[in-house]
């Protein structure tokens, strides 16, 4: 049985006030709050078992070096990965995607060649790209979401042609919460022999992942979304495109030999890691990937759905409070406008007064939001410890700003 109010307690910020108020946190989209195991694991491993990894022959560097690597056989069995070896450390699904610009686009691309991204993508997930089509001429193909902010598998696939080198896509949108079939994407983009990203920073954090089921051939993720700590993430590399890539930094680790005149890689994953890593933030992000698997994803998801449902019931009571995007299926993500004057700063710090806490501005999505046709939005994102009280009450801070702009 999922017990929220249990799971509440195992999170220590969620018991504190803001303005005076309880703090109902509402910004999981841009980063989640963290459970005691994963604040007590950090805080022991730098007490009492912090050293560098990898380098030592003394007891506490072996000690962190063998927490540090079981984190990649975690993370394989949070993404239900067929190799720990295909999981390549990161600092979050940025790094993870720009790796994969520098390491593996960047190489084999040249002016005229087509990536295919949609319009749902974050930042993370375009900019990279647009490196490429400074750079070397690459040409950026854009799919458009439907008016829902639905995105249909197939006008990916149609906009798939013989100059495609990759497709680059979200599982879920970080605006609308929009769940986007990745899965038929993949088929389709591998019978056209075209290998696919998959940004999986928010679709991994609300329900469960497959990486055979998907089919792609890279998927980020990052570890602060997860209630995991920052500057902690992941990317799962299919091994034949692993073997296609070369570094991304160079450093230590990286290397087998170094000399005057040459240097020898060293084998993967560990080629694409160069330097000292973030040991306990890594170790973080494994304790916090355990402890949703322990919940089980499948009744996060379920969870979410409720909370979806419900909120979803409740904006329909409120005819002044316009929703950016409606497509069936989606996340417990909700990004929306007030008719009138009100922007979304002064819709978020009033519900701030109220100690609801959500996000204002444009998300790192400014072509979502131009397909919609604002400027800017107030975001509010549920997480596997929100619950109904909760919704109702953003739904009374939302009705004093209706009040006070109206």
């Amino acid at each position: 049985m999922y017990d929220v109010e249990t799971i509440r307690a195992d999170f220590p910020i969620l018991s504190r006030e803001v303005n005076g108020k309880p703090l109902v946190y509402l910004d999981n989209g841009a980063s989640a709050q963290k459970p005691r195991v994963v604040i007590d694991a950090m805080t022991h491993a730098y007490e009492k078992e912090y050293a560098n990894v990898h380098r030592g022959l003394h007891y506490l560097s072996n000690l962190a070096t063998d927490k540090y690597e079981a984190v990649r056989g975690i993370v394989a069995r949070f993404l239900n990965a067929p190799d720990p070896e295909e999981i390549v450390f990161t600092t979050g699904t940025t790094e993870g995607i720009n790796l994969v610009s520098y390491a593996w686009a960047a190489p084999r691309m040249q002016a005229g060649d087509e990536i295919v991204l949609s319009v749902l993508e974050h930042h993370a997930n375009i900019v990279p790209w647009h490196f490429l089509r400074e750079r070397q001429g690459v040409v950026l193909k854009w799919v458009e979401p439907e008016s829902d902010g639905a995105l249909d598998p197939q006008k990916v696939i149609d906009a798939i042609g013989p100059k495609t080198k990759l497709v680059a896509v979200t599982q879920m949108s970080n605006v609308t919460g929009t769940l986007v079939d990745v899965a038929t994407i993949c088929r389709g983009a591998k019978e056209k022999g075209v290998p696919v990203l998959v940004d999986g920073s928010q679709g991994s954090v609300h329900r469960p992942v497959s990486i055979p089921e998907i089919g792609c051939d890279f998927y980020a993720i990052t570890g602060h979304k997860l209630y995991g700590p920052s500057g902690s993430g992941a990317i799962w590399i299919a091994k034949e495109r692993m073997k296609e890539m070369r570094p991304f930094l160079g450093g230590g680790d990286m290397i087998r030999d170094v000399y005057r005149d040459t240097v020898t890689y060293n084998d993967p994953p560990m080629k694409f890691e160069a330097g000292t890593p973030g040991i306990v933030q890594q170790i973080g992000m494994g304790v916090a990937l355990e402890y949703l698997m322990g919940l089980g994803m499948e009744n996060i998801a379920a969870h979410e759905a409720e909370l979806a449902a419900y909120a979803t019931q409740r904006f329909k009571g409120l005819n002044w409070l316009n929703i950016q995007g409606s497509a069936p299926g989606k996340g417990a993500i909700f990004s929306m406008t007030l008719e009138g004057a009100a922007h979304a700063h002064d819709i978020s710090t009033v519900l701030d007064k109220k100690g609801v806490a959500v996000r204002a501005g444009t998300h790192c999505a400014m072509p979502l939001l131009d397909f919609f046709g604002v400027t800017a939005t107030c975001r509010a994102s549920f997480g596997l410890y929100n619950t109904k009280a909760e919704v109702d009450k953003l739904i009374e801070a939302l009705e004093l700003c209706h009040e006070l702009f109206a």
